[in-house]
């Protein structure tokens, strides 16, 4: 197996901590278009269950439908990841850690 490494690509991020931070989603009282309301059936995620990865209530995140989710094509986004927008226009939630160590700023 060979060694490679990521072509440098510019791409297009927003970190979002609740609904309406992305500027595509629209007001933060409705459902956005990218990050859209965090919904599962089970009465646990309603109440205080806690998110095991960043320790927040499910009711804080969000939900983004991706090319290559996990669960049906969409993945969790938490308070503070940063929402891409990948070079084919889909978008994919990034933790902060890893954005932090993958992206730098680009001038305008």
């Amino acid at each position: 197996m060979g060694r490679y490494r990521k072509m440098p690509v510019e791409i297009e991020a927003h970190q979002w901590h609740q609904n309406g931070d992305h500027p595509e989603d629209g007001p933060a009282d409705r459902e956005g278009k990218v990050v859209g309301y965090f919904r599962r059936p089970e009465a646990e995620y309603k109440g205080t269950k806690l998110h095991e990865i960043c320790g927040r209530t499910w009711h804080d995140h969000g939900w983004i439908d991706t090319l290559e989710g996990g669960n049906g094509g969409a993945q969790v986004v938490c308070p503070g990841d940063w929402v891409v927008t990948g070079v084919q226009g889909e978008h994919y939630p990034v933790k902060p850690d890893v954005f932090a160590v993958t992206y730098e700023a680009v001038d305008a």
